[in-house]
């Protein structure tokens, strides 16, 4: 792929890396390292690379939970065979993440035109990183963070799961913005909110990333940038979400609200001057 060398391929593996976990917006941060790099946006090759090493984070998140996954997805095929197991919380939260899902596909289907189209631009995506900081900073003083992940119930799976939509239709908001956020306002705790985004985001980027990944065959795709920042997003990814799970214990959500609006108004900025095209 002549569009993106192996150094870019680097870079960009980062970016995915750090950002598609953390609630800034990983669409807004590649399309802005991308555009900063000069490499088109709108080729079909670098729209498939980016699909492929967004791979590389999500099965970062997949082996980073893997012990709970197991454990959750042990004690939904245990319950499907025993009554009795069904009243474990985990057979539950299993059927939760799936019921939650339902309404992030259904808007994703009916909605695609829109989602490539109009709402692609990236001045939505600077008005959402700022729209989204200001309700992160609301929730974050709303919430009482008093609720552990064994408090969850499938209201809260709902809620959180279809605020997945808002990320999905405004490309910007983040979708772990908008999940932790909404857990925040159900009084989740801090952490609590981040590990319920994570498990909920799962099926819903797991499907996103596969059904990328078949429109990526035959693009025109280098396998040696691929494969480089595919395990650079991995690697880069992996260790995010560690130190997230650990920074949100002790800290609040205002650097991350603080960071938003700055990109936001970089963003605006970049696009305004004509460094960067919408």
């Amino acid at each position: 792929m002549s569009a993106i060398s192996v150094g870019q391929a680097v870079v960009l593996g980062i970016v995915e890396g750090v950002t598609e976990f953390l609630p800034v917006s990983s669409t807004g941060h590649l399309k802005i390292t991308e555009g900063l790099m000069g490499i088109p946006v709108d080729d079909k090759s670098v729209v498939a690379f980016t699909a492929v090493i967004q791979v590389g984070a999500i099965a970062a998140v997949l082996v980073y939970f893997f012990r709970d996954i197991v454990r959750i997805v042990s004690a939904w095929g245990r319950g499907l065979a025993d009554r009795e197991e069904r009243y474990h919380h985990d057979y539950k939260f299993a059927w939760w993440v799936i019921y939650a899902t339902l309404p992030i596909v259904a808007v994703g289907l009916a909605a695609k035109p829109l989602i490539e189209g109009p709402l692609a631009s990236l001045w939505v995506v600077a008005g959402s990183l700022i729209v989204g900081s200001g309700l992160m900073w609301a929730a974050d003083r709303m919430g009482r963070h008093k609720r552990g992940e064994d408090d969850t119930d499938l209201r809260d799976a709902m809620l959180v799961g279809s605020s997945q939509i808002l990320a999905l239709l405004f490309p910007g908001f983040s979708r772990s913005g908008a999940t932790m956020s909404t857990g925040l306002i159900l009084d989740l705790e801090r952490v609590a909110a981040t590990r319920l985004s994570f498990f909920l985001g799962i099926p819903a980027l797991t499907g996103a990333g596969l059904y990328e990944l078949k429109d990526a065959v035959g693009a025109g795709i280098d396998p040696l940038p691929l494969v480089i920042g595919t395990a650079v997003s991995f690697a880069v990814a992996y260790a995010s979400i560690a130190w997230l799970l650990k920074y949100v214990a002790k800290h609040s959500f205002n650097a991350f609200v603080v960071y938003r609006i700055a990109i936001g108004v970089l963003l605006f900025g970049l696009l305004g001057t004509g460094v960067l095209h919408a």
